[in-house]
């Protein structure tokens, strides 16, 4: 399973990370910190020439350069991009965020609890629908 991390906030990225690496399922992580990188590793542009295709998007909204919703927007306009499955993972519980995600195609919307023990919750709630009842597209190449 490889996923990609779009995440500024490092202390957000480091539990991200550090509960990834202690789920019991195999992952590979990438993480970028900004739109235009979230847009270049999709489109193995440059320095992410080569890396793979995700399986699966963990999205933050409030992003330097570009933000969530012009990365999810650009993401479903493209055909070899748009199968992958966007998880909108973001600080905001605004309702026109919520309405923005969804209108751009995100598959879920979730807003980081900043409680640990709620966080821990949320990612092993995600982990256990994702990866253990939702089957996920492996090849996103089309003819």
């Amino acid at each position: 399973m490889d996923l990609l991390l779009v995440e500024d906030n490092a202390a957000d990225a480091f539990l991200i990370k550090a509960f990834l690496q202690n789920s019991q399922l195999p992952n590979t992580l990438y993480q970028v910190q900004d739109g235009e990188a979230a847009m270049a590793f999709l489109r193995q542009e440059a320095d992410y020439a080569g890396v793979p295709r995700p399986n699966l998007i963990l999205l933050d909204l409030n992003l330097p350069k570009k933000d969530g919703c012009e990365v999810l927007e650009e993401l479903k306009a493209d055909p070899h991009l748009q199968g992958i499955p966007v998880i909108v993972m973001t600080g905001s519980s605004a309702t026109q965020d919520i309405l923005r995600s969804y209108e751009l195609h995100a598959s879920c919307y979730v807003t980081k609890p900043s409680d640990l023990d709620e966080f821990n919750r949320t990612m092993k709630s995600l982990e256990n629908f994702w990866f253990n009842y939702v089957k996920l597209p492996t090849n996103f190449v089309r003819d």
